[in-house]
């Protein structure tokens, strides 16, 4: 069981097959067509992956054939002797043909050989090939590659003569591409040329034509090969040649085939030997109805032999039912789920819908099956069966629909033989079709269906409602969902009559749908569960009953044996009725049987339902194949032989040519005049339109409002996939943002898009492509998904791969169309198929993460299924109208499917959406003549007459205008008038046809053209095939129209998109499978839908057809005020574009346009667009729509684009009264062609040179069939509305009854909906998707030409201005105060020296006054030199903390970073090695006694394994014994000497301690301090970093205590180090003292380099980004550096370049990046208590012990803006809270008296001193308030008493060099924490004014009265009680305490 055997016809080769045989019988002169179909039986090919697909012909066939000598005059000896070499294997399973691997290096590709030379028919055409003597050219075909031929050279002798013989066994060959001769084994040969066969290769099976050469001398394909096997063994390789393969089956879908699996042998009849939908075919057991299982009927007979009688097998048929099961799976019609055949290899589901049940088939019996294997109880064959194999398509085993039948045994394959009962049997009568005029079509309803024999072509057997009667299959949660239980489930009686009420109600012109059924089912269960009881004897009265109230059209029949007894005799009366006699449309047939209960099917036999139903069942690809089949034969001969004469009974074309004669060479003139001026035809060839330069075309593109809130969704989500923490998209790494786009193979939509591209100028945002060069490549970024996209792709993948740090978007637009996986794609009708699965699903693409794929669709719903890959959270849906709030009245709004619906309920005299009743009725009459073709051949044929009547009713013939509808009439008339009209210059509409079958729509085009020339009308309009696989082609004089309205100067410009036609007369004629969304001008007016019609049943096929019409209309032509329900999504239209006159619409330029050059570019946040245009162009014709120009792109940019783009307000030219360009200036003048000069050049200004009030803008009529104007106007009509339709032929309903969906659900809801209710069919690419989503894929969808384009291309625009953001910092741009007395010096020019001279440096007086802008809330430091600025104090800035001053500053490779960059480059440095865990770091614990604290401090250092080289530990290297330090006699270039150590706390993310870039790379050692309970936060983000971890006693301490323990864990190492050297002969004076210390938001350093003064009028210096390596090293090698203190940089603002150069250095303040002399400054510590201001009290100890402080004024450093983290201030809260909210504490609550009641705050005591005197000193010293001459006195320390109050420093050590105090008087005193050295004989000295007062602070109360005592301070000042206070800390928190006093 399970084996699969393989030997059938594949469609796709029947149908080449019949092509090419009917193209040999064309070209042979002989009159024996017998060789003419041999070749359809040869071996099948087999295309690799598809292989399941395949049915055994054995198997339908019942084994070989007796009868097959009679055929092809073979002896049967000779029959034995072929079968036994070819069935030697045939008893085991085939296993895949093994090929040997190709050798290393060599070609595999396909069409190539392994030496890489191309052998593919189309190339090697036109290449002159040597055949040497005696071999003959042949094509063999390749199934990798079955579009292509490939050309070899073969020995004749080994080939067959013309009669099929005389071939030499073997094979002698030559390679063509490489010339290797000399090929013996065709193996060897075959994997040369690389065909990858999964069989064992033959050359009968792959060598196919002789090649010739044709009449220009090129090779093509010649007659095929006569191998001569082809008539005889059929079936005898079977076993050998089929590859189960688990991936795919070739859906009927793929093969597009309507010849189906055509399974006999007997194709030498005279009956066509295809299956159409006419001409035969059974159909069974799946939901399109298997539309691939045909049986052909064989001919009684043969001439010249004698007919032997064949042994009918019947075959059971446990057809692949319709739809899923529930869960997933598919059920057999029976309700036991039994998986078909081995689930895993050959099968994957039962019926997705249209996969042909013949995929099914796999299996056959063991053995040899071509010797009869049928049971031997067969039944004698009724002598009136006609030969040919039976189907039997069994449904539902008997029993209540709710019964579960017992489990069954898996089925090994689905078919088996069977012996048949003969009570089960129907015969299909002979000639149905022909006697009846209709092929009835069975609908499965509930019970065995019969077995069918005989002419089993003219019934169709379709499982469309049979999902409805399956309610048993339920699942509980599908139930619970819908408000159901088990109880509620319908019973068989019930469905029947329920299915009779809605037969009975259907109208004449309806065709039951599944969905309208469905909800009937559904209604009922939930209104009356059960229903009553229906006995027996009930049932066929009732039945009757409710089929009474159809008057006719439905009856019942009630059998009581079987349901075939009713269908037999239906048959039979319907074949021997009266010709005329008129039938009902549905015959119910009852079963009510006793032992298998009620059974039933439905027998269609209306006419029109009928065919309906049988053409339904075609997708797409099989009708067009179906239509192409009917016309290659000569089908619809009889067809065009009837519209030969005109309506009248003329013959057309001699009329045709009568009037021609008549006319003697005139044509009708084009502008002016109407249809009777006649010109000579000459004449023409040199008039031009007229024009007005004014009013000549241009596009300005813009961005709507819409668009941009769309693109900004997009941009949203792309964060949040980046947020989201699951590491799919890290943005933070990339600087660049690279696009593909591709689109569907239409070579228009490529022209189109790159148009937009171009006009866009977004290939210059982003920084691609140059401005001169953006105009020629656009076309670089759109791929077509055809044949050569792999390559391109390729191309695109190495570039993705080649550049990580590039952000890449593949943007799939309109990726709804051929969404077939590649899995099942096969060239299918000329088409490519499965393409976008293999580029878009690719694993590369996948894979990459820096790539995003965004899908770009109007009609998502085939994306959004229950195995979608995108997330549903990664949908970005259009805003409907309202959400944006529509609020413009005379503007622009989107007209879309909604709208059209809802017009209908205008109540206006010609609707915008019709339907075309006269054309309607026509088309009735002739299919009921022509029952034999495909309906959309005839109403082809009757529109093409319809077009050719009118034009001649309305030149030469008037007195046919009655017999054409006057739909067609007045569109003709339209035409040819409109461009005459006053007003129009020369400008009309466009009237576009949609025929979708390729040679339909040339023969269309065809006729059109031929029929205008002969009526003279050549001049007036244009007809154009519009075909995706070609380029427009136009005639001249039509070309050199468009040039003349355009301007345009380029003779060479052709139109290449529709836009480009604007105001062209023409007819349009649009063909191909599905539109793709290709966009028409405004221009275009009639859509004519009329060939669209029951074949459209699903949502996606109608409403893209529909969609060609939507379009921007102006908002006054929408009739009524819209109703209030949310639009449905096909409306994600109406998105207004609102502005009102006056607003600034200017976009700006692009960087390297007119506008912008002057100035530079627009900044680096501009967003810019390319040209923009001088002249707006009035729309000609009032009616016109506004297609393209506003479709797409144009939109505008209104404020909040501005702020988008960063505010570009100010390069915006003021605002012009103007409105917007959009409305009048179509967008289809771009230029296409690199070289054009059509477009006008960018212009200074936009604005219009005078105002042009807008046209009013109007729907396109769209002009439809009935049956798709009926689901259109499903909402009000009683049908079903289109969007209840399934969404998509490619996906299933999971379930038979679902919730209904209304037109009012938004996107998101109904994206919801189809992914719980829908699931994909095994053809579809995302059947095999993973379980989940791909998280970066994106979704955007909008309805059709609402502007998706512009949208996509913002997105990019504002994804790659995130990403320059995300590589700008914020970072401060402050002027230092400046020195008043400045400017009266005079300015001396520096000499810029490299290094500070240590004489000149001490010669230079310090400055103590803090001028960095961070210090501007500081107390100023009084000296001699007070700067005159300060005598107002800044008071302003005091009551408000103002915000410091940033800049966005673009990062450059020498920047520190945080946490979140990452790069190849420095991974090693920040992230640890995947495998090491976090204990590769090594704990050590440094103690050492700190004399300041007077206690031992221990301290831990985390050392990770990579940097213990920066150590030195004990022998036994456990124990730290000191950080190495270099010698200053160090002359290393790439050593860095200082030890750099980085205080951080709270910033472990966003702290720059990446300095892997600043350092360039070198070895440096770096440390991070931080506070132990942070330690875990550091080590995670920074698993490679050095950390110094402070003792816990310092977890809530300031930035003081950090700088202080690095200072003194610095000098003690410095001694260690000093001893250790010493032990090694080396001076203790010579090992390196410096340390740096530098903050944690250092990002970037400058030098300033001075420029000779003569370049630049101000003599200003020019900034240079340095790395941190090259300023360190610069510092260290300064000469005598162990002399100085500390040497430090000054900090970047943007006006330094301006200014002159000041000092090269100077002596003043430094800080946030210091080098430290830990050896000078021993003495001087760091105020360990500290919070804020310790580096200015820090500063001025150092420089009053006498030691040199150094700036480097050259260098400059710029500190990014960190909103987190930091030293940032606590939060100051009660120690209790008891109030739940309470009012934020004061400063002035930081302190309290002693043992007071007040709340007490949870804050170290110091913080809150220092914050109190910040806010409060104004009440410590009223006195000094604003008084610079009198400041306050502070003794040893610094603190900010307010920027409002000077101090004066003074140092109390003996031998410090203070300030001159001589006659300064001061206003206060403040003594902070004095130690020893401060005593009464030192403040003695000091004078203070009258009132002046005293503040002293003390660690505790004790010690402030042993100091007031010690200082004698009695004497001088007074105290009183209760001047004492402390800090507002309960006493576990040691609070300050301090007094105050006045002078006396």
């Amino acid at each position: 069981m399970g084996n699969s055997y393989a030997g059938q016809l594949k469609s796709a080769r029947f149908e080449e097959a019949l092509h090419n045989s009917i193209e040999a019988s064309l070209r042979s002169s002989g009159g024996d067509p017998q060789p003419i179909f041999t070749q359809l039986y040869l071996e099948p090919e087999m295309y690799p992956g598809n292989m399941e697909d395949v049915k055994s012909k054995a198997d339908l066939h019942g084994g070989e054939l007796p009868g097959q000598e009679s055929l092809n005059g073979h002896s049967s000896n000779d029959l034995e002797e072929m079968e036994e070499d070819d069935d030697s294997d045939s008893s085991s399973p085939p296993l895949p043909y093994l090929q040997a691997p190709a050798p290393d290096g060599c070609c595999t590709q396909d069409g190539f050989c392994q030496a890489g030379k191309d052998l593919r028919l189309v190339s090697m055409a036109p290449e002159p090939i040597e055949v040497p003597a005696g071999f003959e050219l042949v094509g063999a075909k390749s199934p990798s590659i079955p579009e292509h031929i490939l050309v070899c050279a073969v020995d004749r002798r080994f080939l067959p003569d013309e009669n099929g013989k005389n071939a030499l066994l073997g094979f002698s060959g030559n390679c063509v591409g490489c010339g290797e001769k000399g090929f013996r084994y065709f193996t060897e040969f075959s994997n040369h040329i690389n065909l990858k066969l999964s069989t064992q290769p033959k050359k009968q099976k792959h060598l196919k034509y002789y090649l010739v050469k044709n009449s220009q001398g090129a090779l093509c394909k010649g007659p095929l090969i006569c191998w001569k096997d082809c008539k005889t063994r059929q079936f005898s390789s079977s076993a050998s040649t089929s590859k189960p393969s688990s991936s795919s089956s070739l859906s009927s879908k793929e093969n597009g085939g309507t010849s189906g699996h055509s399974s006999s042998p007997f194709s030498l009849s005279d009956s066509p030997p295809t299956r159409t939908t006419q001409a035969s075919s059974v159909f069974f057991g799946s939901q399109d109805l298997s539309k691939d299982c045909s049986f052909i009927k064989p001919p009684a007979s043969t001439p010249g032999n004698k007919t032997l009688p064949i042994v009918p097998t019947a075959l059971r048929v446990n057809g692949p039912t319709n739809s899923l099961g529930v869960d997933g799976r598919p059920p057999l019609l029976s309700p036991t789920q039994v998986p078909l055949g081995p689930q895993g290899q050959s099968y994957r589901t039962g019926d997705l819908g249209d996969s042909p049940v013949s995929s099914a088939m796999n299996s056959g019996p063991p053995k040899k099956r071509h010797r009869s294997w049928h049971p031997s109880s067969l039944v004698p064959v009724p002598p009136t069966a006609v030969p040919v194999p039976a189907i039997r398509p069994i449904v539902i085993s008997p029993g209540s629909v709710l019964g579960v039948s017992p489990p069954q045994p898996p089925v090994a394959g689905v078919i088996q033989p069977q012996p048949v009962t003969a009570g089960e049997t129907v015969i299909v009568p002979d000639n149905l079709l022909n006697s009846s005029g209709v092929r009835p079509v069975i609908l499965i309803g509930h019970g065995t269906l019969p077995y069918f024999y005989g002419n089993v072509g003219d019934v169709v057997v379709s499982p469309l409602l049979v999902s409805c009667y399956k309610n048993s299959q339920l699942t509980e949660k599908t139930l619970e969902t819908l408000g159901l239980n088990t109880s509620q489930l319908l019973s068989v009686e019930t469905m029947i009559l329920l299915t009779l009420q809605y037969l009975a109600r259907l109208g004449s012109e309806q065709i039951p749908l599944r969905e309208e059924l469905e909800q009937i089912v559904l209604k009922a269960m939930l209104c009356c569960p059960r229903g009553p009881a229906i006995s027996a004897a009930q049932l066929p009265w009732l039945a009757r009953l409710e089929a009474s109230v159809s008057g006719g059209n439905v009856q019942v029949v009630v059998t009581h044996n079987s349901l075939g007894e009713g269908i037999s005799e239906s048959l039979r009366s319907l074949c021997e009725g009266p010709h005329q006699q008129s039938f009902p449309t549905y015959l119910v047939i009852i079963c009510a049987s006793k032992i298998s209960g009620n059974e039933f099917c439905v027998l269609v036999l209306g006419k029109y339902q009928a065919r309906a139903l049988a053409e339904g069942m075609l997708t797409t690809n099989e009708f067009l194949k179906e239509i192409s089949y009917e016309l290659i034969t000569g089908k619809v001969s009889v067809l065009a032989s009837h519209f030969k004469t005109t309506s009248l009974g003329d013959n057309l074309d001699k009329q045709l040519v009568r009037y021609q004669r008549r006319r003697k060479g005139q044509v009708i003139q084009p502008f002016q005049g109407d249809v009777s001026d006649h010109i000579h035809s000459q004449e023409p060839a040199s008039m031009s339109p007229p024009t007005d330069r004014a009013e000549l075309l241009s596009k300005v593109f813009q961005i709507y409002p819409t668009q941009l809130t769309v693109a900004r969704s997009l941009l949203s989500q792309v964060c949040s996939i980046a947020d989201s923490g699951t590491h799919n998209l890290d943005l933070g790494r990339f600087c660049k943002v690279d696009f593909l786009v591709l689109v569907p193979p239409s070579h228009i939509l490529v022209h189109q898009t790159a148009q937009r591209i171009r006009q866009s100028g977004v290939l210059v945002d982003l920084g691609i492509e140059e401005a001169t060069l953006a105009q020629q490549k656009p076309d670089k970024y759109v791929v077509r998904l055809d044949g050569d996209v792999h390559a391109k792709m390729e191309a695109f993948m190495r570039k993705v791969k080649q550049n990580p740090y590039t952000l890449f978007v593949l943007i799939h637009d309109n990726s709804h169309v051929d969404l077939t996986s590649a899995l099942s794609g096969s060239v299918c009708h000329g088409e490519l198929q499965g393409l976008a699965d293999r580029v878009v699903n690719c694993q590369e693409v996948l894979d990459a993460m820096n790539l995003l794929v965004l899908q770009v669709s109007c009609f998502p719903y085939t994306l959004q299924t229950h195995q979608s890959r995108i997330s549903i959270h990664n949908e970005v849906h259009w805003p409907s109208g309202e959400s944006l709030g529509e609020n413009s009245s005379n503007e622009l709004v989107y007209f879309g499917l909604g709208d059209y619906s809802s017009s209908l309920q205008w109540g206006v005299a010609s609707p915008i959406l019709r339907c075309d009743d006269a054309f309607e009725k026509m088309v009735h009459t002739l299919l009921q003549r022509h029952p034999h073709l495909h309906s959309m051949v005839i109403r082809s044929y009757l529109l093409i007459q319809q077009y050719t009547e009118a034009m001649m009713a309305l030149t030469s013939s008037p007195s046919l205008r009655d017999h054409i509808t006057p739909e067609t009439l007045a569109m003709v008339e339209d035409l040819i008038n409109a461009p005459s009209r006053e007003g129009s210059q020369g400008r009309g509409h466009m009237l576009l046809v949609r025929v979708p079958s390729l040679q339909l729509a040339m023969l269309a085009r065809e006729r059109l053209e031929d029929v205008r020339d002969k009526l003279g009308l050549q001049l007036c309009f244009a007809v154009l095939l519009g075909s995706p696989a070609s380029e427009l082609n136009l005639p001249r004089n039509f070309t050199s129209r468009l040039r003349a309205w355009r301007g345009c100067e380029n003779e060479d410009w052709v139109p290449h998109t529709y836009e480009d036609l604007e105001g062209l007369p023409c007819i349009v004629i649009l063909t191909g499978k599905d539109p793709l969304g290709e966009t028409f001008p405004r221009s275009l007016k009639y859509s004519d839908l009329r060939l669209i019609d029951s074949s459209y049943l699903t949502r996606t096929a109608l409403e893209q057809e529909v969609g060609l019409a939507c379009t921007y209309v102006s908002m006054g032509v929408v009739q009524e005020p819209k109703k209030v329900t949310p639009p449905r999504e096909s409306d994600g239209e109406k998105a207004t574009t609102s502005f009102n006159e006056g607003d600034e619409l200017e976009r700006p330029q692009s960087n390297g346009s007119a506008a912008t050059r002057t100035s530079g570019s627009l900044g680096e946040n501009g967003v810019s667009s390319s040209d923009v245009a001088d002249f707006f162009q009035k729309p000609s014709i009032s009616t016109s729509p506004p297609e393209g120009a506003l479709t797409s792109d144009v939109g505008v940019s209104t404020q909040g684009f501005k702020q988008e783009c960063d505010s570009l307000g100010s390069q915006l030219p003021s605002k012009s009264s103007q409105a917007p360009p959009s409305l009048y200036s179509s967008s289809s003048s771009s230029s296409p062609s690199p070289s054009s000069s059509c477009a006008q050049k960018p212009s200074q200004s936009t604005q219009c040179s005078r105002y042009v009030k807008p046209a009013r803008v109007s729907p396109r009529t769209v002009i439809m069939s009935r049956a798709a104007y009926n689901l259109l106007a499903g909402e009000s009509g009683s049908q079903l509305s289109s969007f209840s339709l399934l969404p998509h032929a490619d996906v299933a309903w999971s379930s038979p009854l679902r919730p209904l969906i209304t037109h009012n659900l938004l996107s998101e809801e109904q994206s919801v909906y189809y992914r719980q209710w829908t699931v994909t069919r095994q053809h579809h690419a995302d059947y095999e998707a993973s379980p989940v989503p791909h998280p970066r894929r994106l979704l955007l969808s909008g309805p059709p030409q609402v502007g998706k384009t512009g949208a996509y291309l913002q997105f990019l625009r504002i994804l790659f201005r995130m990403l320059i953001r995300l590589l700008e910092v914020d970072v401060y741009d402050e002027d230092e105060e400046e020195d008043g007395e400045e400017e009266t010096r005079e300015v001396i020019t520096p000499v810029y020296t490299q290094w500070p001279d240590i004489e000149e440096i001490r010669k230079l007086p310090f400055d103590p006054y803090p001028r960095d802008s961070k210090f501007r809330n500081a107390s100023p430091v009084y000296s001699d030199k007070m700067p005159k600025g300060l005598k107002d104090f800044k008071q302003a800035e005091s009551q408000t903390a103002a915000t410091r001053e940033t800049k966005s500053i673009r990062l450059t490779r020498f920047a520190a970073h945080n946490a979140f960059h990452h790069c190849e480059q420095c991974h090693h440095y920040c992230e640890a090695s995947p495998d090491a865990e976090l204990s590769e770091c090594t704990f050590h614990t440094f103690t050492f006694c700190s004399s300041m604290l007077g206690e031992e401090v221990q301290l831990q250092f985390v050392i990770p394994k990579a940097k213990e080289q920066h150590f030195v530990f004990s022998q036994q290297g456990s124990h730290l014994e000191s950080m190495r330090l270099p010698l200053v006699s160090s002359k290393d270039p790439d050593l860095l000497k200082s030890p750099i150590f980085t205080p951080t706390t709270g910033r472990q993310e966003h702290g720059l301690l990446n300095i892997y870039h600043a350092m360039e790379g070198a070895t440096h050692l770096h440390i991070l301090v931080v506070k132990q309970f942070e330690m875990q936060h550091y080590r995670k983000y920074w698993p490679n970093h050095i950390l110094l971890v402070l003792p816990a006693m310092f977890n809530n301490s300031g930035v003081g205590a950090s700088r202080f323990m690095i200072k003194e864990l610095s000098y003690h190492n410095l001694e260690l180090e000093r001893n250790r050297w010493e032990e090694q002969g080396i001076k203790r004076q010579d090992v390196w003292p410096f340390i740096v210390m530098m903050d944690d938001s250092c990002v970037l350093w400058n030098a300033q380099q001075p420029v000779d003064s003569s370049e630049t009028s101000d003599g200003g210096s020019t900034p240079a980004n340095v790395s941190l390596k090259m300023v360190l090293q610069h510092m260290e090698t300064t000469p005598k550096i162990p002399l100085y203190s500390i040497c430090g940089i000054r900090k970047w603002s943007s006006s330094l370049a301006r200014k002159s150069p000041g000092q090269p250095f100077s002596r003043c303040h430094l800080h946030d990046f210091v080098m430290l002399n830990v050896d000078l400054t021993q003495n001087v510590q760091y105020d360990l208590n500290r919070y804020s201001y310790e580096e200015v009290d820090f500063n001025l100890r150092v420089n009053s012990s006498g030691l040199l402080l150094c700036r480097f004024n050259y260098f400059s450093l710029m500190k990014k803006h960190i909103p987190v983290g930091g030293n940032k201030d606590f939060v100051v809260k009660p120690k209790l809270m008891e109030i739940e909210n309470p009012a934020p504490i004061s400063p002035s609550q930081y302190v309290c008296a002693p043992d007071s009641e007040q709340t007490l705050l949870n804050a170290p005591a110091q913080f809150l001193l220092e914050r109190f005197l910040q806010s409060c000193s104004h009440r410590l010293f009223p006195k000094a308030i604003q008084n610079r001459h009198n400041p306050v006195l502070s003794i040893d320390s610094y603190l900010n008493i307010s920027p409002e109050i000077s101090v004066c420093y003074i140092n109390s050590r003996p031998h410090s060099t203070n300030l001159s105090h001589q006659g300064l008087v001061f206003s206060g005193l403040l003594l902070y924490l004095c130690d020893s050295f401060v005593v009464s004989g030192l403040l003695k000295k000091f004078r203070f004014l009258k009132g002046a007062t005293l503040c002293v602070i003390c660690q505790d109360r004790s010690s402030l009265r042993q100091t007031i005592v010690r200082l004698e301070l009695e004497d001088e000042w007074q105290f009183r009680l209760r001047d004492e206070f402390q800090t507002a800390n309960c006493s576990v928190d040691r609070p300050l305490f301090f007094l105050t006093g006045r002078h006396v």
